[in-house]
This record gives structure tokens, C-alpha cells and sequence, in this order.
């Protein structure tokens, strides 16, 4: 994990914006962070579903564009576009629900590690826009940061990955976040999501309440 939770939580730039689909009210999070790599070694670390497991999710399915493809325990869907090794699209599926992830890779002077320090060299910057559609009551409770949290972990995750090559272990990253570097980090990604959000025109207080409702989320053991 990170030797320095502040700074790897600093690593990622954040915006929210509200947004439309189709006549459809949709709220979007963009997670942006620059990693000291190419684009095609990135675009392999994100896709390749032998490599994706080591940092993310095991993953199946048909990995081109009108395919249908599984994350083990959690979302699926179809690759709506692939543009190989700068862009794809694909639909995200979880729990009867449906929002739309669009994922951009652009070649940078210079990128970051998992937090010790800059990175120079060649760079790339990984985008992540996630778009659902709008539900007052959720984004109330828990705002941006429902999803959003989750991408800085994976993000972290990928940083680590790309940092030595390795696996992150599964069951290390699943109780990281429950100890005092990982509350660290889910404090400072969460309330960097709320200032997003009241950029975006939500009310202060109420985007900083459901900043630490996230939190609370995030860092209590499933077992507490």
C-alpha cells in the first residue's frame, strides 16, 4: 500500500458535473491521474484480462467493441467503443442499474508513482468518467464519493501494479482501507469529492455530510 496516504490521495484530480442523456438528469465523476508509463503498457495493464486481475477484478466475456464482458462480482456490460490504445466506452451494469464509463488515455511529459514522488519520463494520464443517472435520495445520502472512493482505490491500485509489476494482494487491499493510512486516504478522496461536487453547485454543508457518510462506508469493518 502507499507509503504516504495524502500524498496518494493528492495524485488524482477530481471533477463532478451534472449532466444529460438522452432527455435523462445524469451525474458524472471524472477521476484523473497521470502514471509513469506509455500509453500502450497502460492500455494493456487496464484491458490485458490476464494483467487486469492483479490490480482490479478478474474479468470475462468478449473484450472488443459490441461484446459482452463480467467483472467477477460486480459489473458487466457491453463495450459500446474501442479505439486501441487511446479510448473505449462501455455500458456499466450493477445491480439492475445502468450508468456509462468512458475511459481516455493521453500521453503526458511525465507522470507519478503510487505517492513517494514525481515521476519523469514519458506519462500517460488515465480518465475515468463515470455517468449515471441522477438520484436525489443517493446523492443526498452519499454524493460523488460513492463511486468516486472507489475509483481512487482502484486507481491506487493500478499505481501500485505499474510501480513493480506485481499483484496487489486482494486480501490486503480489502482491509486497507479500515486501517489509519487507509482512513487517511478515504478522508481526503472524499472530501476532495465533495469540494467537486460544490463546485458543481451542490450546498456546502449537505456535500460534506454525505462526504462522511461515505467515509463511514469505506472505513467501517464489514464485521463492526
Amino acid at each position: 500500500m502507499p507509503s504516504d496516504p495524502h500524498t496518494a490521495a493528492g495524485l488524482v484530480a477530481r471533477e463532478v458535473h451534472t449532466t444529460t442523456r438522452e432527455d435523462l438528469t445524469t451525474r458524472t465523476v471524472v477521476a484523473r491521474r497521470t502514471y509513469p508509463t506509455d500509453p500502450s503498457d497502460l492500455w494493456d495493464a487496464i484491458t490485458n484480462p490476464e494483467r487486469l486481475p492483479r490490480w482490479f477484478l478478474p474479468i470475462s466475456g468478449e473484450l472488443h467493441e459490441g461484446g459482452r464482458y463480467q467483472l467477477e462480482g460486480n459489473a458487466g456490460g457491453t463495450v459500446e467503443r474501442c479505439d486501441e490504445p487511446r479510448f473505449f466506452a462501455v455500458t456499466w451494469e450493477f445491480a439492475e442499474q445502468v450508468s456509462w464509463l468512458r475511459v481516455t488515455l493521453t500521453p503526458t511529459g511525465e507522470g507519478s508513482g503510487d505517492g513517494s514522488g514525481e515521476g519523469t519520463g514519458p506519462g500517460t494520464t488515465l480518465e475515468i468518467a463515470h455517468e449515471a443517472p441522477a438520484d436525489p435520495d443517493f446523492w443526498t445520502q452519499y454524493g460523488p464519493g460513492a463511486a468516486g472512493v472507489g475509483w481512487d482505490l482502484g486507481l491506487m491500485g493500478l499505481g501500485l501494479h505499474l510501480d513493480t509489476g506485481a499483484a496487489v494482494d486482494p486480501a490486503q487491499a480489502q482491509a486497507w482501507p479500515t486501517t489509519p493510512d487507509g482512513v487517511a486516504f478515504i478522508r481526503d478522496a472524499a472530501t476532495s469529492w465533495a469540494d467537486a461536487a460544490v463546485a458543481d453547485g451542490d450546498d456546502p454543508g449537505d456535500a460534506h455530510q454525505a462526504a462522511e457518510r461515505t467515509i463511514a462506508f469505506y472505513t467501517v469493518p464489514p464485521d463492526a
